[in-house]
């Protein structure tokens, strides 16, 4: 294989760099990964992931997982209902959806983004991750590079595969291609022991997930850690609204206000949400690669996951895709097919940038549905609803 004794470094402990370390492992690869957080319990933030099968569950499978993924399934958190703007309850799967379809091609099953990682960190070898290791810059040495990190460390791999997520350090490297804005922002609205906080919201839920349409404009929302719930009030503003609304998102009084406006006719029920809220809730700008992007193959460094081809959620693509980039370059470095290292790293580009613009290219259409006149009989119908 091309990384036979060479040394290996993933710069990020997130799905697809756990993913991607995992797999270089079983194949007795010499791997390291540097995560900026300070140590493994540092809390993970984000959303619950669905795994898919043609991805995610693929990764899963190679690396050996699958039993653990399954001890650690939120059950029927990837059931849902679909509302309008006025929460009333236009489709439910509660009722039909499979319980505990674990294998089954139709079923999703989540799993919380902390949970995830345990199970890779208590698969990997000993010291396979350094923490507190944010990486800071790198500078070519021999046949690779020397890494440097805010900590004051550094440290030699003759391959550098950036996992290091949409604001990745290590990208202009490789290429000066920057993403662009999507047309959507959403604000991220996470609550606390949601059951007391927001009673209404969390009955309407009922240990799943919802989607909520209306006036161009969408929520959505779900399980979200021990009691709590996370939410996103999605929409399309200029690129700049998040700095130049003039609000102060910790300010929920001034939030709650911005949301009435905004989502004028909308039922007060979602007042809860902004009500209960942690503070500050968090404005999110979408940004997608170019969907053509390509670049020179570089013979010591690469990408994957949303350092590669960040895109938009709507087509809950983000870790599945990060992790099945991870078995493609695994497959790649251990295989005996090729005869050089930037042969084998020339091949993985060319197809993930095919995978990753046919994803992003499924995102921004569901986008563009979500958020347009008609979007919830356009996505009853995207459901099988209808």
């Amino acid at each position: 294989m091309v990384v036979n004794k060479k040394q290996v470094a993933i710069i990020g402990a997130g799905p697809g760099g756990l993913t991607l370390a995992k797999l270089l492992q079983i194949k007795e690869a010499n791997v390291t990964v540097y995560e900026r957080d300070l140590n493994k319990d540092s809390r993970v933030q984000g959303s619950p992931l669905d795994m898919h099968e043609e991805s995610g569950w693929a990764a899963l499978r190679q690396a050996n997982l699958i039993d653990e993924f399954k001890n650690n399934v939120r059950q029927g958190a990837d059931k849902k209902v679909i509302v309008n703007e006025q929460a009333e309850i236009i489709f439910s799967d509660h009722e039909t959806k499979l319980s505990g379809g674990l294998g089954n091609e139709s079923a999703r099953p989540e799993i919380d983004r902390g949970a995830l990682r345990k199970i890779f960190l208590a698969s990997l070898q000993p010291e396979t991750v350094v923490w507190d290791s944010h990486f800071i810059s790198m500078e070519g040495q021999n046949e690779g590079w020397m890494l440097h990190f805010k900590n004051g460390s550094s440290a030699y791999a003759d391959l550098v595969i950036a996992a290091d997520g949409a604001n990745s350090k290590i990208r202009p490297y490789v290429t000066n291609i920057k993403a662009f804005y999507s047309g959507f922002t959403m604000v991220e609205v996470n609550v606390d022991d949601a059951a007391k906080a927001t009673p209404h919201i969390y009955a309407l839920l009922n240990g799943g997930k919802i989607m909520a349409f209306g006036n161009g404009k969408n929520i959505l929302g779900g399980q979200k850690g021990i009691g709590g719930l996370g939410f996103y009030a999605s929409f399309k503003p200029d690129a700049s609204w998040a700095t130049n609304s003039g609000l102060d998102f910790s300010d929920r009084s001034q939030v709650l206000g911005w949301f009435k406006k905004e989502y004028s006719g909308w039922n007060s029920i979602w007042y809860e949400l902004f009500e209960n809220a942690a503070m500050p809730v968090i404005p999110r700008p979408i940004y997608c690669m170019p969907l053509d992007q390509t670049w020179e193959t570089l013979p010591n460094v690469t990408l994957l996951g949303d350092a590669a081809h960040v895109m938009p959620p709507f087509a809950g693509e983000g870790a599945n895709t990060s992790m099945f980039d991870a078995l493609e370059l695994s497959d790649c470095l251990t295989s005996d097919q090729y005869n050089t290292l930037p042969e084998a790293i020339a091949d993985y580009e060319v197809r993930m940038r095919k995978r990753a613009a046919l994803a992003a290219k499924q995102s921004l259409e569901n986008g563009e549905r979500m958020h347009s006149a008609g979007a919830l009989e356009k996505m009853l119908a995207v459901f099988g609803a209808k």
